[in-house]
């Protein structure tokens, strides 16, 4: 078998596991008592986390795609998902919940949620910064 059937093949299988995921994730915040226009927010925020973005290049599991987030949130969701000073807030958010889900699941050690919130608040003025310097040049154009 050629890398890229191994490569789809990993995918499809992952993509069910992140089904099962999203199902418990959404009964989880349901239970948090959010409303139901936040909760198909955060839904589907995460579907593209880790529906689209940890498997664009490789087969990223969604436990395993907690060091991706900076990537993610500072570089390619600026430039592969048009993003906004908002859009990015509301993903940060949907991101950080969905791995406080995973670490209630035991699939998360506790101290990888608490860096990875520590990561998104000192970068989230640069991430701003960022989308408006490539909105910026796009405007040039």
């Amino acid at each position: 078998m050629d890398k890229y059937k191994q490569y789809e093949k990993k995918c499809d299988a992952i993509r069910k596991s992140n089904e099962i995921l999203l199902t418990e994730f959404d009964a989880w915040l349901k239970s948090s008592g959010l409303t139901e226009k936040t909760i198909d927010k955060h839904l589907s925020n995460i579907d593209f986390y880790i529906n689209v973005y940890l498997l664009y290049e490789e087969a990223i599991e969604a436990k395993d795609g907690i060091g991706s987030v900076s990537m993610f949130l500072g570089y390619w969701f600026i430039r592969k998902a048009m993003a906004s000073q908002a859009s990015i807030k509301s993903s940060a958010a949907s991101i950080k919940k969905f791995y406080g889900f995973l670490v209630e699941k035991g699939l998360v050690d506790k101290n990888d949620l608490a860096e990875l919130e520590v990561l998104i608040k000192v970068q989230m003025k640069e991430w701003v910064r960022a989308i408006n310097r490539y909105d910026s040049v796009s405007d040039d154009y």
